[in-house]
C-alpha cells in the first residue's frame, strides 16, 4: 500500500509524527490516497481535507504501519492496538479525530 507524504520509515512514521506507536496511515477520503497525518497532506496537496462522514466508518480507511493490514474506521476508533499484529497505536491520535472523522 503506497503512503504519500513526509514519510520516514517503512511503518508509516513521518517527520511530524514518529515516535513507537505513530505507526497509522489514514486514507483521506478527499484524494483517496493514504497519508500518516493531516500535516503531510497539507504539504502534499492543494486541496482542503474531506472528513469520513459517520455512514461511511465501515470503509476501510487506515493501515497498520507495523503489519500493512486495513481497518475501517469503526475498528480503528473501538481500539487501542491492531487487531491483527497487536501493535498499539498512539492513544493521543484521537485529540485529531475532527481533523479526519465527523
Amino acid at each position: 500500500m503506497k503512503v504519500y507524504g513526509a514519510v520516514v520509515d517503512n511503518e508509516t512514521r513521518c517527520k511530524h509524527y514518529h515516535t513507537e506507536k505513530d505507526i497509522i496511515a489514514i486514507k483521506f477520503k478527499c484524494c483517496d490516497r493514504y497519508y500518516p497525518c493531516y500535516k503531510c497532506h497539507e504539504e502534499d496537496t492543494d486541496h482542503k481535507i474531506d472528513r469520513w462522514p459517520k455512514e461511511q466508518f465501515d470503509e476501510l480507511a487506515i493501515l497498520c504501519g507495523k503489519c500493512q493490514t486495513e481497518l475501517t474506521v469503526h475498528q480503528y476508533m473501538d481500539t487501542a492496538s491492531c487487531p491483527h499484529c497487536q501493535a498499539t497505536f498512539n492513544e493521543r491520535c484521537s485529540a485529531h479525530y475532527p481533523i479526519y472523522f465527523e
